[in-house]
């Protein structure tokens, strides 16, 4: 990435982006909570965040090779804002989360979106671990400082007072809407007859593909149910929302870690060995964060499952984006949205099947058995880039 001051610019667009959306989830759940909606419903809840985008995710991408990704940045911001709005002004009641949740989905993926292709189009192919690295990382500091506000306002209370939280974040997302128009667009010059010529039909033919998108897909779902269902996990165990937090704050924070250190990881251990290591590693995390066990243990697993929960997305978007033809990486990547959305709208839905029986701690379980399973069937994905000249 070029241009010292866009690129602080784009990292703390994209740590915003994720501290309104990590702080605006879990709070939406103890609201739904505070509603008296049942734990099989939070998978409704969490679904809905993806519905949208999982529809709008392709057109987003086109949009973005077409006029640039700071245009795409600066409506995905404006659509933060109205997002708080609508929980601050409908959120007392189910129909009014849900609806906040849907315009919190879409605002997502139009920040998200360009911010990734811009990413992929201003950084040299040998540099895409580390670039993708860096901004996940910055996405990962979003994601930490968000449930950090749960800890601020929550304190020992089970269920925390959710208005001061909404009144934050979308004071947060004015923030962020100003921030989009300091944030520069990929300088290669736009070739939309590159990507009506390539298409998402050429995409999917890439070697490995449809495993990479499986893998990213599942990973995501992961960290959207431990979000979701870690609040839940405290409500049935009694548990402090301070701790809860602290404990979403432990996750986020170890993905930082592993994200920052991507490039050397993936370097030593090569891209496939590092996604299989990582997958196992977040699997059993949450397998023991499922068990009755005491508060440390509980830290420790979610700080394990976080660490490998955090190397799955930044590893397929280096390899999509070093994969895809020029003039195309923005399809390239809301491809690789679309795949997480229908995931988070699938996964998070059948789990909450699971919640109806077996609440929160099976939720987190089956998760585990998921992740295990990705991490198997991932041992055969051809990753690894070709060696640099």
């Amino acid at each position: 990435m070029t241009g010292r001051p866009r690129v602080w610019a784009l990292l703390a667009h994209a740590a915003l982006t994720q501290l309104i959306t990590f702080v605006l989830r879990p709070a939406m759940s103890y609201r739904a909570l505070e509603l008296e909606v049942p734990a099989s419903w939070l998978g409704l809840l969490s679904g809905t965040f993806a519905l949208v985008p999982l529809v709008l995710a392709l057109p987003a991408g086109h949009v973005v090779d077409r006029i640039g990704e700071r245009r795409v940045m600066v409506a995905g911001s404006l659509l933060m804002c109205a997002a708080g709005a609508v929980l601050l002004s409908l959120g007392g009641s189910v129909p009014g989360l849900l609806a906040g949740s849907v315009v919190l989905g879409t605002a997502h993926l139009g920040a998200v979106v360009a911010q990734q292709a811009l990413v992929a189009n201003t950084s040299g192919s040998g540099r895409m671990d580390t670039a993708f690295g860096y901004y996940t990382f910055a996405a990962s500091l979003g994601q930490a400082a968000g449930p950090g506000l749960i800890v601020l306002f929550g304190g020992s209370q089970a269920i925390p007072d959710t208005t001061p939280i909404f009144q934050g974040a979308t004071a947060i997302a004015v923030v962020l809407f100003a921030l989009s128009f300091a944030v520069g667009s990929g300088g290669a010059p736009r070739r939309p007859e590159t990507a009506e010529r390539v298409g998402v039909r050429t995409l999917l033919r890439l070697p490995g593909l449809g495993r990479a998108l499986f893998t990213s897909c599942v990973v995501l779902a992961a960290v959207d149910i431990s979000l979701v269902y870690l609040p839940a996990l405290g409500a049935e165990r009694d548990i402090a929302s301070g701790l809860i937090g602290a404990l979403l704050v432990l996750r986020a924070a170890a993905s930082m870690v592993s994200r920052l250190f991507l490039g050397r990881l993936a370097a030593r251990l090569g891209r496939r060995r590092l996604l299989v290591l990582s997958v196992l590693m977040s699997a059993a995390g949450l397998a023991v964060a499922a068990a009755p066990v005491p508060a440390w243990l509980l830290a420790t697993a979610v700080t394990a499952a976080g660490f490998g929960l955090g190397v799955g997305q930044p590893l397929t978007m280096s390899w999509l984006a070093e994969s895809a033809p020029t003039g195309t990486r923005g399809l390239a990547m809301s491809l690789r949205l679309t795949g997480n959305r229908a995931g988070q709208v699938v996964v998070p839905g059948a789990v909450g099947l699971v919640a109806a029986g077996l609440g929160a701690a099976g939720v987190l379980f089956v998760t585990a058995v998921g992740l295990a399973w990705t991490g198997f069937l991932a041992r055969k994905l051809s990753v690894d880039r070709p060696p640099q000249d």
